[in-house]
């Protein structure tokens, strides 16, 4: 068996023309479902009564006109950007071995992420009601329900914890820009504000989710786990809740408008 097939294959696939653009097109396409997140979160924080998540933001889209052709270029393009993280894994190279393959599985994790996104945004343009808070909540009782369940469930919400601490730290600390060819000049410090907080939003966004699904795995309770909708809910019962809700959707729509210029500017 030759094992430098799959390398060869992903390289090969990387130089694509027509597979970069996809991929491009993949970032503006989650650039569009962090806008309208961050735009329904506004919204609740303000009273509204609306769902600031994944699902929330596709049936966004699907209410719209031409709704069905924009959720199937979304799909085809997260699907796109997915394939792409699963080829830069692969690619991957140098630093010592365990680091590599840290730095592998997070691509590949990345990858199925978009993924899933796509996979959602198609069941809507298929007419399917999706709701991501249902289907943590029925996800995590079925972990509760198998031994050492809540010890899964408690790993699952440290991951999670760690990918938003890592949103964090890269929004502070500027290392998107091994990612992202930010401009010289006003451009690229506009930029670099707008990834700034938009990292940090959508970090401390994520530290929530995580949160609640702590809570989740010492209470053995599945509806206390939620996605981004619970875990922005949970926020508004804070005594500060609506500001802080707020901010963080104010902070989702810079990362939507960081990603559409990390589709022009992300090094591919």
């Amino acid at each position: 068996m030759d094992r430098a097939a799959p390398r060869r294959a992903a390289r090969e696939a990387a130089d694509t023309t027509w597979f970069r653009l996809l991929a491009r097109a993949g970032y503006g396409a989650s650039g569009l479902v962090h806008l309208l997140i961050g735009a329904i979160a506004l919204i609740v924080a303000f009273g509204g009564d609306a769902t600031p998540d994944q699902s929330g933001a596709l049936g966004a889209i699907a209410g719209m006109p031409f709704g069905f052709a924009v959720l199937w270029t979304v799909a085809v393009a997260l699907w796109a950007l997915g394939a792409w993280k699963i080829v830069e894994g692969i690619l991957v190279r140098g630093t010592p071995p365990l680091r590599r393959w840290m730095r592998r599985f997070g691509q590949w994790g990345q990858g199925v992420v978009f993924a899933a996104i796509g996979g959602i945004a198609a069941a809507v343009a298929m007419g399917a009601r999706v709701s991501s808070e249902e289907a943590t909540e029925a996800v995590s009782r079925g972990v509760l329900r198998v031994p050492g369940g809540a010890y899964v469930l408690a790993a699952a919400a440290v991951v999670v914890g760690a990918v938003g601490i890592s949103f964090l730290v890269m929004g502070l600390r500027r290392s998107y820009r091994t990612q992202v060819r930010v401009p010289d000049g006003a451009l690229g410090a506009a930029i670099d504000v707008i990834g700034v907080v938009g990292f940090v939003a959508k970090g401390v966004a994520l530290a929530a989710v995580g949160v609640l699904l702590v809570i989740a795995s010492i209470r053995g309770e599945a509806k206390t786990a939620g996605g981004l909708d619970g875990a922005l809910t949970a926020l508004l019962r804070l005594s500060l809740g609506p500001v802080v809700v707020g901010a963080i959707g104010a902070g989702l729509i810079a990362y939507g408008v960081f990603c559409f210029f990390r589709a022009r500017y992300a090094r591919l």
